[in-house]
């Protein structure tokens, strides 16, 4: 009596498989990421270790970086005042320096 049409249950099936074949490309993204990250972090490290490239500093890491500085600034400054509140403000001979020492220490 009662006939099933297959056509509509099937198409319901392929959209969810698809569904989760996108819900799981979306969720690994961020592993593939940090695993090519990863190769190209090694491939760097193992042609300075080996001597191949000469390229004269490491990878450049926040956490082993360290500075000493002192800085220092110097201006010579006017301020002008005139009748009606006009302000007029002349800025000479600014002079800005800094002496010291930055480091980056190699990752161990």
């Amino acid at each position: 009596m009662f006939r099933r049409k297959k056509a509509g249950q099937s198409t319901a099936e392929y959209a969810i498989v698809i569904g989760l074949v996108i819900a799981a490309a979306v969720a690994m993204q961020i592993y593939v990421k940090r695993g090519l990250q990863g190769k190209i972090r090694d491939a760097v490290d193992f042609t300075q270790n080996t001597g191949t490239v000469n390229i004269g500093n490491q990878q450049y890491e926040p956490y082993y970086a360290s500075q000493n500085l002192t800085s220092t600034r110097g201006a010579q400054e006017s301020t002008n005042v005139q009748p009606g509140g006009a302000v007029t403000r002349t800025t000479a001979q600014e002079v800005s320096t800094r002496t010291g020492t930055m480091t980056t220490e190699r990752a161990q």
